[in-house]
């Protein structure tokens, strides 16, 4: 069996050692003297994972953006300014295709759209269900915004299957009917 060590990075002083299971992360007794957990804040924060068995350093994986195509580029960043604040980041236009990079200061993951010259026609969406997700802090003011901008999101739900309430949302669907989950921050939802 594999072991995995984790290698923190704390802006210019890298550490090596395992998870600790209550606090954060506890480093290698050879590398510090002290053995209390360091508990960097997330701006600090850079992990890595190196196999045991074979030494080779693995950056774990970060999300950075999620792509739809879309018909329509001055329909479609004016729905995600509106709903969502997000606004245009880079636009990269080539000769056959335009790629635009939505965000807001929110977070670093970008919404990149899509848009291939020449089509004219709405995309397929198929019949797989997918969506994109957002969090909001005041779910019943958004959805209130929501309705005032036009947006027409669809009711406000509850979502309660063994009967706790683990979730608030409202979905709405972009000019090109991509679906958008908007849930209230709380539990998983940040």
């Amino acid at each position: 069996m594999e072991s995995t060590v984790y290698a923190l990075q704390l802006r210019d002083t890298k550490i090596e050692g395992t998870p600790s299971s209550e606090f954060g992360f506890t480093p290698c007794e050879h590398l510090c003297e002290c053995s209390s957990p360091i508990i960097p804040t997330p701006n600090e924060l850079v992990l890595s994972s190196k196999s045991a068995r074979t030494g080779g350093v693995r950056t774990l994986a970060k999300a950075i953006h999620s792509m739809i195509r879309v018909l329509d580029e001055q329909k479609s960043v004016q729905f995600y300014e509106k709903a969502f604040g997000l606004k245009v980041a880079d636009r990269l236009d080539f000769s056959g295709f335009t790629l635009v990079y939505l965000s807001n200061p929110e977070s670093d993951f970008e919404l990149e759209l899509t848009i291939n010259k020449g089509t004219t026609e709405p995309y397929d969406l198929g019949n797989g269900y997918g969506h994109f997700a957002v969090s909001v802090d005041n779910l019943n003011e958004e959805h209130a915004r929501f309705e005032t901008e036009g947006l027409n999101p669809r009711k406000l739900v509850e979502f309660a299957p063994d009967g706790d309430v683990i979730a608030r949302f409202f979905f709405v669907a972009d000019p090109d009917g991509y679906e958008i989950e908007v849930l209230e921050r709380g539990g998983r939802y940040k």
